[in-house]
């Protein structure tokens, strides 16, 4: 399966399938397609496993697309300014992603819901409870909000990242959440109450942009109702 990632900072990817090849999406994210491709939309592992993915933040129905002729190609595009990363799933290799991460992949991959277990990572780590979990074997596409910075973890290195900047890291990478230190820091640092804590070994996919920080931006200049 071969593939290309374009639109700068609007990004789509085109997936070319020969035929038989297959890549899953959630319900309404095609954009374009060749004529002589099929869908089927389920949901995909059952009620329970729809549900799950309602609650990390996908649809409860899945769309599947089938090329029934070789060299077919299918565009899905990304729902936010940012990048499309493109992860190799593996058996020992799973990825946790926030929430609405998921834009397509091949369906050997699973999407599967996430539970934080940890209470102040849930409740203070900005990519809240349910995340989502990438397992499997084959290629999947994620969404990044703004621009992506990739670093790899050594077994007990650590990097500190502002609440809601994680956008995704391998399981094997440890995930805590500390409290800024110092009252001033506290008060007047504007960087909020609480830090993430990501600890290798593995690989972290880091996003300059967070929806919730773009959306307060904008607030303030949208017109206001008169009433």
């Amino acid at each position: 399966m071969n593939y290309e990632i374009f639109g700068g900072n609007l990004p789509a990817v085109s997936i070319q399938l020969a035929q038989g090849e297959s890549i899953f999406t959630e319900s309404g994210g095609l954009s374009w397609m060749t004529p002589a491709i099929t869908m089927e939309t389920n949901m995909k592992g059952g009620l329970m496993k729809g549900l799950g993915r309602m609650f990390s933040g996908e649809s409860l129905f899945m769309a599947t697309y089938t090329a029934a002729a070789p060299n077919q190609e299918i565009t899905i595009a990304s729902s936010f300014p940012g990048e499309i990363k493109c992860l190799q799933i593996a058996p020992g290799k799973e990825f946790i992603c926030q929430k609405n991460a998921f834009l397509c992949a091949q369906p050997t991959v699973e999407l599967a819901t996430e539970v934080n277990r940890n209470v102040a990572s849930g409740l203070f780590g900005g990519e809240g409870f349910i995340m989502q979990r990438l397992r499997g074997n084959g290629l999947a596409f994620i969404e990044i909000d703004g621009s992506l910075k990739e670093i790899t973890l050594a077994p007990g290195q650590r990097i500190k990242v502002d609440t809601g900047n994680v956008a995704a890291y391998e399981s094997t990478v440890g995930y805590t959440v500390e409290t800024v230190k110092g009252f001033k820091n506290v008060l007047f640092g504007g960087e909020g109450l609480f830090l993430t804590i990501l600890e290798g070994p593995g690989t972290v996919y880091l996003q300059t942009m967070t929806m919730p920080g773009f959306a307060s931006r904008i607030i303030p200049y949208l017109p206001k109702s008169s009433n």
